[in-house]
């Protein structure tokens, strides 16, 4: 893997970090094949039940290097084939049962609207904008922005992003339900890092409860657009079922009834 993402596991926590600073950790190829070894690994590891994606800079993720595109890929083939690679590794979070937070501070844009859509809780700062801006400059939607935005904030939204050089504001962004939660900081370095400090605490949050349960859960709606209605209803019986018979699944049922006694006398 190399240094355009840092990469480490710690108690059960993947942390992928976005590592081009000076490019606002926009993508280019040493990126892009980096997020798929990272995403590829961190869901595929045992040990990890919880994912935090954040990024270096003053940025999270400003989409695609323009300038590298403009200067060293010859043409739309390469372009493709480079959107394929991010893509395997969008596949591999969305498909996932580990659930995904991300901490995006500052700048989310282009194709970093679909690294974000990947996660399935996602911070901002006071002072993040957020955007599509793939037309100002004569391009369409990728990385999972035209396939994930419409779930996420309804179709005639999604268009409103899509259709103008509109940034959404931090607050914007969690009354559409794009973001979970927005913090505040003194000025945009302290704010980046209380974002940051707030991912973990929610990742954190998952590997102190039944993270198993969480990274189920997380499968279960994601991918409920697989299946009819009938089928999704079978598919969580089946989970259910499944979860009950788990050891962790008994202690903490155990658990709770017995603290249910003890309220009840």
């Amino acid at each position: 893997m190399n240094d355009a993402i840092l990469f480490s596991v710690d108690e059960g926590m993947a942390r992928l970090t976005l590592n081009r600073p000076s490019r606002l950790n926009a993508f280019n190829s040493d990126l892009a094949h980096a997020w798929r070894e990272a995403t590829t690994e961190a869901t595929t590891r045992s040990d990890v039940k919880a994912i935090l994606i954040d990024a270096t800079g003053p940025a999270f993720c400003a989409g695609g290097d323009v300038i590298e595109m403009a200067t060293s890929m010859g043409s739309g083939d390469e372009i493709t084939a480079l959107a394929e690679v991010i893509n395997t590794g969008i596949r591999a979070l969305t498909e996932s049962a580990v659930p995904v937070v991300a901490a995006a501070h500052g700048t989310t844009a282009g194709g970093g609207l679909g690294i974000l859509l990947s996660s399935d809780y996602a911070i901002v700062g006071a002072r993040s904008r957020l955007g599509s801006l793939y037309a100002n400059i004569g391009l369409t939607p990728d990385l999972s922005v035209s396939a994930q935005l419409a779930r996420a904030v309804g179709q005639r939204r999604a268009l409103q992003l899509v259709l103008q050089d509109r940034l959404l504001t931090a607050e914007e962004a969690v009354e559409w339900g794009l973001v979970a939660e927005l913090v505040e900081g003194e000025d945009a370095v302290q704010e980046a890092e209380q974002v940051r400090a707030r991912a973990e605490e929610v990742a954190r949050f998952w590997l102190a409860g039944a993270a198993d349960a969480y990274g189920d859960a997380k499968r279960l709606v994601r991918s409920q657009p697989e299946r009819s209605f009938v089928e999704q209803l079978s598919e969580e019986a089946r989970s259910i079922g499944a979860s009950m018979s788990t050891a962790d699944a008994q202690a903490r049922i155990t658990a709770f009834a017995a603290a249910s006694t003890r309220r009840a006398t």
